[in-house]
């Protein structure tokens, strides 16, 4: 078996954010690590969204990411500390809209270790060095500096190790032209590791540690150190020379501590707690990230808390000494795993889970009542700085970037007949949780909708001069009639503009520079600027049947299949060509291309005709209505377009650049054609097909981020465009349209006028290039499994939080605290004390927006929520007592009970502590699911002594996974019956799959194992095993042999049994076979076979074998915690594995990774690559430079088109 890997949908999951002027122009971009993934987004400050630029594969491990800037340089480079062992410096060059490696330093092993720098990166502010650190022990400087030609340069490292040491962060310290010194929390582990008692470990102090780069010398010194009373997780550089004190900021458990060398005393600052929160108090509170936002004259920190709370803090300087440090509350957002403050203005947010979003700063939080706390009135001992948390006053939402991360379980499904199917993703984390639901196309927005007087025909829209910047009039032509609509700030019917009402319309444009063209059956009219009309009439007997328009040329079809020629000259007449041409055929559809830039006309014209051909005419003067290329169809063109597709629009200091020309033929039958056009000759090269729908696909020209692109119109509606140099044919989320044309006004500059049925509808198309859209159903705490209720097609899903309260539990501890508060109060305030007590008890703070307060380790919170994923609501819901936690869930029927009665089974865990892992007890209940599927009955709970943490149906029975334990159970009155057990799984029995009489559990640590129940025997007995340990998070099964399974750390195998395999083993309870026959391996006497085995980069939480679209082959589609979805396809021929495996070699030595790791031994992370080709690193065939394209082409007997073409089929075959 060989598999082809696909990415579907890209990493949803931010680990770093910088931002910086990353093209050299005055506009500021934003540049997110995700994990594998480096994307670029540009900001426009008029509209607040966000856009993206370029978004790369990196093939490695993104450890961190820092920008720098050389003295007195305006544009921004880009430091990369990867898992590849190397050091990347790189810049990104928008004209080729790539990023360019400028060095690439190799220092030390590739992979994630300890002791290999990459973990951390810290600049110098003046971008003179950089420092780059490992977890321990290591860490390097580099100095950077300008040769004679202003080029970058790199030294070589600087060593600044340290043995025994453990590195927490490390920032840049700014001291302005002087030294370079880098900050580090340090904490030294020698003693406790010589130290067996564990008391030397609980003395460990962590340390600051200031190295000094002399670069006088060239070396590094450790300049300072100082051991610490509190252990801080993050270091803030403060600004210094002219803009600030210089220093540091230290963020500790509960305390923020200003620190800085010379006769700068320490301040200590506690952080502010909420006042009457749930949380248990004795949890203190730590910063868990922080962006510096700084100018000429004013400098200040956002620092935000685990419970989503930023506070401003600010330092007051007297004679360059910090005196004070102030804080105050300043908003509440998600909380963050990195985030960004840009100079305009703008604050982003890499949340940890769930969607990311952009801010305005609409206020700087100095002129509102809210509290300032400062470290020179502290609180009396034992007690906190309190506020209160409100909605967002400072910030302003702006923009949002849709996360799928993390995914926690997927059901590939399709509930509602779309023949395609559905992804259905638990994501999400805590009270932010979701259902997603993610259907295949572009979401489209509804700016307006209007019902029409009759059934419309086709619709248009026209400006009315060639600079407007926005359209001016909607034409819609009925049956007999055409309407005219004025676009102004409302959209009203107009009768002044020049078009004839009492006829249907073929086709309209704006012509030239001013004027209106509207060709109808009957002949065409010109539309001056002034009004005046100038009419063509259509010979005796003979009506216009099709028409082809663009700004200056008019192409008229006859009936009798006579094509009549109209361009307009220098003084805006438009004139007949003298000869018309007889085509011999009905002409059924014809196009003509768009006029390039500084010419007069279109050379080419696309003619369509009965007999199943596509002729392009020359429209030449020295050969005008001459044939220059002919196409045979299969079946009868209905519709052509020529679009130009490919270039780039012209930016800040970037000239645009031309595409090539494409005809695009919408066929009778549904399929659509595309097919490259030759700007110079004419010829016809490279067709591409794709089935759209079962009706006769329409083609329409719109624009795209300023590029056309073509609307098909089918039984479905499609978007072909370009994005990032790629071709995407993209179905639309949205219900059918009959007809449609590009739009443009201020509230909507790209967008589309369409018809359905006798309705206008004005949409915008704004997500380009993704392949879903979402619809989200919230959830209360965390999703961990669902199934299907079969005959209702509903959701049953098991939501558990870790250290959380259920509601029961937080409405006792309200009134607890509602208590205190009345009980502390004096006798002269009692009254408004019990005032307060109410208030606070009928206060209801959003959790999705506040956070859930923490209960501590051990507490947990659970439902069982029975959900309409069609209606989107919420059937019914079982709260489960606190420190019950719902672990494992099936939807089953049970043998001796009624045919059409249905069972839901749930694993439930009391007291659980995770580590290490303990608990009081477990048990399954068994409820009885109503037959309106809206309720559930308690018929039993069965108690166990471990984790039931997998259940599975098998054969009217239930398999249950009960910590390392196998069991079968039977249905019984008061409890379930045990029939069977196996307790020879080494681990933790995390999954069980069943196929016949065989059974597949997945342990925690120890790979897959093979089971066989002996119903005569009533035995389940292991017949089989894994050679090697994996740590697997899911399985799914492929056949009767072979299974896929996922594990922790990213890789994907498929494992299968040998056909000779027995699976009629005998157990030996008695334990005295002979030694020599006990297994292979200390396991099972059987191994399975890897087949196949692939590193993804993520931990896989999800496997599905399923079919994706209508009447295709089946694939293996998984899903990641990092928000990826994609898949593994099987190759059907040795053809196409002997192509892929070359095409795959070449681009290994031809394709430069930007990480610099390789890839071959990045896909080899854990075990060897066997059997997979990565599709991800094939795509990039496309990417590189065109003469190696040629050259790996010629390797593979086959042009470059031709490999490009074959790597589309092969993902559309599949998917899209």
């Amino acid at each position: 078996m060989f598999l082809y890997a696909l990415t579907l949908q890209r990493p949803t999951a931010i680990t770093s954010v910088i931002h910086g002027n990353f093209s050299g122009s005055k506009t500021q971009e934003i540049l997110l690590a995700r994990g594998r993934l480096l994307e670029l987004y540009r900001l426009d400050v008029n509209t607040g969204k966000l856009y993206p630029l370029l978004t790369v594969e990196v093939f490695g491990i993104i450890r961190s990411l820092a920008p720098f800037r050389l003295t007195g340089a305006t544009k921004d480079f880009i430091i990369l500390g990867s898992d590849s062992g190397r050091i990347i410096i790189m810049e990104y060059n928008p004209i080729k809209n790539t990023f360019d490696k400028v060095h690439q330093e190799t220092f030390g092993k590739s992979g994630c270790r300890r002791i290999v720098p990459g973990q951390y990166l810290a600049v110098d502010p003046k971008g003179r060095a950089v420092m780059i650190g490992a977890v321990e022990k290591q860490k390097l400087v580099y100095i950077l500096n300008r040769d004679s030609s202003a080029r970058l340069t790199i030294s070589s490292p600087l060593e600044a190790h340290k043995s025994y040491a453990i590195l927490f962060h490390m920032v840049g310290v700014d001291v302005g032209f002087e030294n370079p010194t880098f900050a580090c929390l340090e904490l030294d582990y020698e003693d406790s590791d010589q130290d067996s008692t564990g008391e030397a470990l609980k003395q460990a102090q962590q340390t600051l540690t200031y190295y000094e780069l002399d670069l006088g010398l060239n070396h590094v010194i450790r300049k300072f150190s100082e051991p610490l009373d509190h252990i801080c997780n993050i270091l803030i550089s403060v600004p210094g020379g002219i803009e600030g004190p210089s220093g540091v900021l230290l963020c500790a458990e509960n305390y923020v501590i200003y620190k800085n060398v010379g006769e700068q005393g320490d301040i200590k600052m506690p952080i502010p707690r909420r006042v009457n929160d749930l949380d248990n108090p004795e949890r203190g509170i730590i910063f868990v990230c922080s962006a510096t936002h700084k100018t000429k004259t004013i400098f200040f920190v956002l620092a935000q808390t685990e419970q989503g709370d930023v506070f401003k803090i600010t330092l007051q300087v007297e004679d360059e000494v910090v005196t004070e440090i102030r804080i105050k509350y300043f908003d509440t957002i998600p909380v963050a795993v990195s985030m960004t403050v840009l100079k305009t203005g703008f604050l982003f947010v890499g949340a940890e889970f769930g969607n990311h979003t952009l801010y305005q700063i609409a206020h700087l939080g100095d002129n509102d009542d809210e509290l300032e706390f400062s470290s020179l009135n502290l609180p009396p001992p034992g007690e906190s700085f309190l506020y209160s948390p409100r909605v967002l006053k400072n910030l302003v939402l702006v923009d949002e970037l849709e996360s799928l991360a993390p995914i926690t379980s997927c059901i590939i499904t399709d509930l509602v007949g779309e023949d395609t199917p559905q992804f259905y993703a638990l994501c999400g984390r805590g009270p932010r949780s979701t259902l997603k639901i993610l259907r295949h196309g572009l979401e489209v927005t509804e700016m307006a909708v209007s019902e029409l007087p009759g059934n419309p025909v086709s619709v248009w829209t026209a400006k009315t001069n060639v600079i407007a910047e926005f359209d001016a009039y909607i034409i819609v032509s009925f049956i007999n009639a055409t309407l005219v609509l004025s676009i102004g700030e409302t959209v009203e019917e107009v009768t002044d503009s020049g078009f004839l009402g009492t006829t249907p319309t073929i086709n309209c444009c704006q012509l030239g520079e001013d004027t209106l063209v509207q060709v109808y059956p009957e002949g065409i009219r010109h539309i001056r600027s002034d009004k005046r009309v100038n009419e063509w009439r259509a010979p005796h007997k003979k009506l216009i049947t099709r028409c082809a328009v663009n700004d200056r040329q008019v192409v008229i079809a006859l009936t009798g299949g006579e094509l009549v020629y109209f361009e307009m000259n220098q003084t805006g007449q438009l004139n007949e060509y003298t000869e018309k041409k007889e085509m011999g055929e009905d002409v059924l559809s014809i196009a003509l291309g768009p006029v390039p830039p500084g010419e007069l006309r279109s050379r080419f014209l696309a003619v369509g005709l009965r007999d199943e051909t596509v002729r392009i005419i020359s429209l030449d003067p020295s050969d005008c209505l001459q044939p220059l290329a002919l196409q045979a169809l299969p079946k009868a063109p209905d519709s052509l377009a020529i679009v130009e597709m490919g270039g780039t629009e012209a930016g800040e200091g970037v000239p645009s650049t031309r595409g090539h020309l494409y005809l695009y033929i919408g066929l009778r039958n549904g399929v659509l054609l595309r097919t490259e056009l030759d700007m110079v000759t004419g010829e016809l090269s490279d067709t591409r097909t794709r089935y759209l729908g079962s009706k006769p696909a329409k083609l329409f020209v719109v624009k795209t981020h300023g590029t056309q692109s073509i609307l098909a119109i089918s039984s479905r509606s499609w978007l072909s465009y370009t994005y990032q140099s790629r071709f995407h044919l993209t179905p639309l989320s949205y219900e059918a349209l009959e007809y449609a044309s590009g739009f443009s006004s201020e509230q909507c500059p790209e967008g589309l006028v369409a018809i359905s049925s006798n309705s206008l509808r004005i949409l915008a198309l704004q997500k380009l290039g993704t392949n879903f859209n979402q619809a989200s159903i919230p959830l209360q705490y965390t999703p961990r499994r669902f199934c299907i209720h079969p005959p209702s097609c509903r959701f049953i899903i098991i939501e558990t939080d870790h250290n959380a309260f259920t509601d029961q539990t937080k409405k006792q501890r309200k009134q607890k605290i509602a208590e205190e508060i009345v009980q502390t109060a004096s006798n002269e305030d009692q009254a408004v004390a019990r005032t307060n007590a109410e208030a606070f008890l009928l206060e209801n703070i959003p959790e999705n927006i506040f956070g859930a307060p923490k209960a501590g380790t051990a507490q947990w919170a659970s439902t069982i929520r029975l959900l309409d994923p069609i209606e989107k609501n919420t059937i019914n819901l079982i709260r489960l007592e606190q420190n019950e936690s719902a672990m494992s869930l099936v939807c089953c029927q049970f043998m001796n009970q009624p045919v059409d009665d249905w069972f839901l089974v749930v694993g439930i865990t009391a007291n659980f502590r995770l580590n290490p892992r303990e608990v009081t007890g477990g048990a399954i209940d068994v409820y009885r699911i109503n037959h309106d599927a809206e309720s559930f009955n308690f018929l039993h709970r069965t108690t166990v002594d471990e984790i039931p943490a997998a259940i599975c149906a098998f054969q009217g029975k239930l398999l249950v996974g009960i910590g390392k334990t196998l069991r079968l159970y039977e249905l019984g009155k008061r409890k379930l019956l045990r029939k069977a057990e196996n307790k020879h799984i080494p681990s933790f029995i995390v999954d069980i799959k069943v196929k016949g009489h065989r059974i597949f559990v997945s342990d925690v640590q120890h790979s897959m194992h093979f089971l066989r129940f002996k119903p005569m025997e009533n035995s389940i007995g292991i017949f089989a095993d894994d050679t090697i340990h994996r740590w697997i998070t899911t399985s799914c099964l492929l056949d009767y042999r072979s299974i896929a399974v996922g594990d922790k750390f990213g890789n994907i195998s498929v494992l299968q049994l040998a056909e000779n395999v027995n699976d009629d083993v005998k157990e030996d309870p008695t334990g005295i076979r002979g030694l020599w026959d006990r297994g292979l391996l200390s396991g099972a006497g059987q191994k399975a076979e890897v087949i196949c085995n692939y590193h993804i980069g993520e931990t896989v939480m999800s496997l599905e074998k399923t079919v994706l679209i209508p009447g295709g082959p089946e694939a293996l589609v998984y899903t990641t915690l990092s928000g990826t979805i994609g898949m593994l396809v099987p190759f059907t021929s040795k053809e196409d594995i002997d192509f892929f495996q070359h095409l795959e070699m070449h681009l290994r030595q031809e394709y430069q990774t930007l990480s610099g790791r390789d890839h071959l031994t990045f896909r080899s992370y854990y075990c060897p690559v066997k059997n997979v080709i990565d599709g991800d690193l094939c795509e990039q065939f496309n990417t590189i430079d065109p003469i190696k394209r040629s050259s790996i082409a010629e390797e593979l007997d086959r042009t470059a088109t031709e490999v490009s073409k074959k790597l589309e089929d092969i993902r559309t075959r599949f998917a899209f």
